[in-house]
């Protein structure tokens, strides 16, 4: 069965940190999401499983990904982390999507990162017969991560300009978070809120959750 709630609470924090520094205790603050399941539903292996925690400030959201790595990482040999990388959805790769305007959740943003810090940003539009992309969407997103025995921990801090606005204690956005991991006919794809669509496939809007962000 899914493990998810109606709604994931983002805690507010006074201060702003570099988002290279995954040793800051402020991490420790918010709530610690288990996904272990994958997006039909089914539960994942748990060299798959990882948690992710989500912050916001006045300037930023902050979100990170502490996955357990059972397996060989599919990761580029030479990661440019200078700029965006597109096609990161066929490697090792953790995902949120973000819809700022809850009554209108086709209209949302997609941030990924990989084990090695290679980042994609896009703006997503679903309300037409095909899925629009804008490839050229500049967030202004910050990325880290960090390869350990067994485990790799990935981080990113997003600008509130990326969504056009900034919300308020007590506000509630929608989105999801993902993982893909692994290659061939065994890759998975995990979900918070399972998709449950016949095959993999995380732009479901109607299965976003409650963002609500907390101060």
């Amino acid at each position: 069965m899914p493990n998810q709630t109606e709604r994931l609470t983002i805690k507010h924090i006074e201060t702003d940190f570099e988002i290279t520094d995954l040793a800051n205790g402020t991490w420790d603050a918010s709530e610690r999401v288990r996904v272990t399941d994958y997006w039909s539903g089914e539960l994942a292996t748990d060299g798959r499983h990882f948690s992710t925690r989500i912050l916001w400030s006045v300037t930023a959201l902050y979100a990170r990904f502490d996955a357990n790595q059972a397996e060989e990482l599919v990761v580029s040999d030479s990661p440019d982390t200078t700029r965006k990388t597109l096609g990161l959805w066929d490697r090792d790769v953790c995902e949120i999507f973000v819809a700022p305007d809850r009554t209108e959740p086709r209209r949302y943003f997609e941030f990924e990162i990989t084990p090695n810090g290679e980042w994609l940003d896009l703006a997503i539009d679903t309300r037409g017969e095909e899925r629009r992309t804008d490839w050229n969407y500049n967030s202004g997103m910050e990325s880290f991560a960090s390869i350990g025995e067994g485990c790799v921990t990935m981080a990113m801090k997003i600008p509130w300009t990326a969504f056009g606005r900034a919300p308020s204690g007590g506000d509630v956005w929608l989105g999801n978070i993902f993982r893909c991991v692994g290659s061939g006919p065994d890759r998975g794809y995990l979900a918070y809120n399972p998709t449950e669509t016949p095959e993999p496939n995380f732009h479901v809007p109607a299965k976003f959750v409650e963002f609500r962000f907390w101060k």
